[in-house]
């Protein structure tokens, strides 16, 4: 059989299959149904976008403003800098661990030596912590392009399932006969977009407001330690 005359008979039933999953898919009254008839790529996907909550939500809840860069801190540190009481602000920054007592702590450390070299610390800081912030998000983003490609696996692993029973029944096959292979296709492609399309969402939005917040607490350290810089 040339590959013409399989397409011929592969197509028709590919559509018998779509008009007669409707009703089927719509009696499933379960999430479970749908990740059964998607085979083990279904499950992995599922599993993915388990893991993909999880990271979403302990990034919103790590990464906002108020944690990073929390108000109270850097009012008590503005004071101790207006006091001059640096070794008190560096106990501070010891005592509370956030992305800007970091930072600030890397600066604190080199008061006394030359601006170009607390300038310097508190940029080498300031990135280091920032592709920290930027690895914990990066699991969305890596999660957004496993999934559809998870899809489009399951995809191949359904077809080939069909074009084997094609093979077996020596292009015989009825539509029926083909529907299991042609439902994993369907539904595993489905499945990654699904898990997909929220996630890129998702990763986009806390990268957006990650880049705010850094800006606006490095110009905040900035501002802190600009009494420093030598005047001309």
């Amino acid at each position: 059989m040339n590959a013409n005359s399989l397409l011929a008979r592969l197509a028709p039933a590919g559509l018998v299959f779509l008009s007669s999953a409707t009703p089927a898919m719509a009696q499933s009254t379960t999430a479970g149904d749908v990740f059964v008839q998607a085979g083990p790529v279904g499950w992995c996907i599922m599993l993915l976008s388990i893991v993909a909550l999880a990271v979403i939500i302990e990034n919103i809840m790590s990464l906002k403003r108020d944690k990073l860069a929390p108000p109270e801190l850097i009012d008590e540190i503005e004071v101790l800098f207006n006091d001059e009481k640096f070794q008190e602000a560096m106990d501070l920054c010891e005592e509370e661990e956030s992305y800007f007592t970091r930072v600030c702590g890397a600066g604190i450390a080199k008061v006394g030596q030359p601006f170009d070299v607390i300038e310097k610390s508190l940029e080498e800081m300031g990135d280091e912590e920032s592709i920290k912030l930027h690895q914990k998000i990066g699991w969305l983003s890596l999660i957004a392009n496993v999934a559809p490609m998870m899809g489009l696996l399951g995809t191949v692993m359904g077809m080939v399932t069909a074009f084997n029973e094609i093979a077996r029944s020596q292009g015989q096959a009825n539509p029926a006969d083909l529907a299991s292979g042609i439902s994993q296709a369907l539904l595993t492609t489905m499945l990654g977009l699904i898990v997909a399309i929220p996630v890129t969402a998702a990763f986009a939005f806390l990268r957006n407001r990650l880049i705010k917040t850094i800006i606006e607490t490095g110009a905040i350290v900035e501002d802190l330690f600009e009494r420093f810089r030598p005047q001309t």
